[in-house]
């Protein structure tokens, strides 16, 4: 079999040659942008450039390892580019497989909620935790307005489960998103999910309906979050990080909406051979346009990013080196372990225990440099009669965590 390419055309052609009853058949295909060198390698440049930009950041972060209580979240939120940008660029070098997409799309999506989830943390971090947060805003009237969607519970003041709807709203997130992931490989492989099919027998249609409200929610969350702490939150200039991180998700989320609706439409169309045999589903066509369009957005993300969370604030602390503005002398070894330590997300079902378990609802979690307690005591009664349960221990980074019960309730 031979194959050659042809020079005329938007895209060019590719021929491919059949023996036919001992005549050679000449069959053409014609070729998308998304097969040629040049897609493939204005993506590959993003992508590397980004991986640069992103990765001597991350690198940045690990050596002048200040600030763990924070820089754990940062370093976690940075990491969305490298995942988004090579998953991206993975899956259109395997474009002339179907379907194949769904399985980089997979990680894509899950880093997705761990982000969202991770700069709420951060914001926590920011203020010193739950217990501090509570100090301020607690008893605080909430202000109605539809535009800010605080409406629905108009009348009310802050209090502990206002805050445990935000970290709710986001941790669902985390649960949902890896979920239908998943099912879409498992429905995929069972011939019951196709990108951009509507139709009720195919699951496209109720994954899509189930992330859009999940991810709905969870920036719902975020934003409530952000709506009761601004002024807490200006020495830290939440705004740019907050739309830098809801620009890259977002963006990525449209524009696969839009580009499935522009497959329904027939406004994407499969390749195909002259003789009606598909090369390439439509579906693939459009999730390959999507994954070219990361690769180019993921190197604007890269530089936003770096300047939405500049290294700056944790160099020059805590560090004795013998070259100024080098920051401390590590090893290898040492940063790999800070790397391991930090992407261990290991918290995330600690956080979720903490918050949705019935037990936990009205106790506030306090950050304190004392031992670690947890008052766990049933009753108010057991309470007064009983001295509080107590464990000490050492935590994580040396954070100390102490929960106290809450009087109020979120009604």
């Amino acid at each position: 079999m031979n194959s050659s390419m042809d020079s005329g055309g938007t895209g060019g052609a590719e021929h491919q040659a059949l023996p036919v009853q001992g005549h050679t058949l000449d069959i053409r295909m014609s070729k998308s942008f998304l097969q040629s060198g040049s897609c493939r390698g204005l993506a590959g440049f993003c992508v590397w450039s980004a991986l640069f930009v992103t990765g001597y950041q991350i690198f940045q972060y690990l050596r002048y390892y200040s600030n763990p209580a924070e820089q754990r979240w940062i370093i976690r939120i940075l990491f969305i580019v490298p995942v988004y940008a090579l998953t991206s660029w993975l899956s259109l070098l395997f474009f002339s497989y179907n379907n194949y997409y769904v399985y980089f799309n997979t990680l894509r999506d899950c880093y997705e909620a761990f982000v969202i989830y991770n700069f709420l943390s951060l914001c926590y971090e920011y203020l010193g935790g739950e217990g501090s947060i509570m100090s301020e805003i607690r008893g605080k009237p909430i202000k109605s307005s539809c535009w800010y969607g605080t409406c629905w519970i108009s009348g009310q003041s802050y209090n502990i489960g206002f805050l445990r709807f935000c970290k709710q709203g986001t941790l669902q997130f985390c649960l949902i998103k890896p979920f239908t992931s998943f099912l879409v490989i498992i429905l995929q492989a069972l011939d019951l999910y196709y990108d951009g099919n509507w139709s009720p027998k195919q699951g496209y249609l109720y994954t899509t309906l189930i992330n859009n409200i999940s991810i709905s929610l969870a920036l719902y969350a975020l934003f409530l979050f952000y709506f009761a702490t601004h002024d807490l939150l200006r020495p830290f200039n939440p705004v740019i990080k907050f739309f830098t991180i809801k620009a890259i998700i977002f963006l990525s989320f449209w524009q696969g909406f839009i580009l499935a609706v522009l497959e329904k439409l027939d406004l994407i169309s499969s390749i195909k051979w002259e003789h009606g045999e598909t090369e390439t589903k439509s579906s693939s066509v459009s999730a390959g346009y999507q994954n070219f369009i990361i690769c180019i957005e993921m190197l604007f993300a890269a530089v936003a990013l770096r300047y939405a969370f500049p290294i700056a604030a944790y160099m020059g602390t805590g560090f004795s080196s013998g070259q100024e503005g080098f920051g401390r002398s590590v090893t290898m070894q040492s940063i790999s372990n800070t790397l391991k330590e930090t992407i261990n997300p290991r918290d995330i079902m600690t956080d979720a225990i903490h918050n949705f378990h019935p037990q936990y609802q009205q106790y506030t979690q306090y950050n304190s440099s004392g031992r670690n307690y947890e008052e766990l005591n049933s009753s108010k009664q057991a309470e007064k009669t009983s001295a509080p349960t107590q464990r000490s221990g050492r935590a994580k980074d040396g954070e100390k965590t102490l929960l106290l019960s809450s009087d109020d309730e979120f009604q």
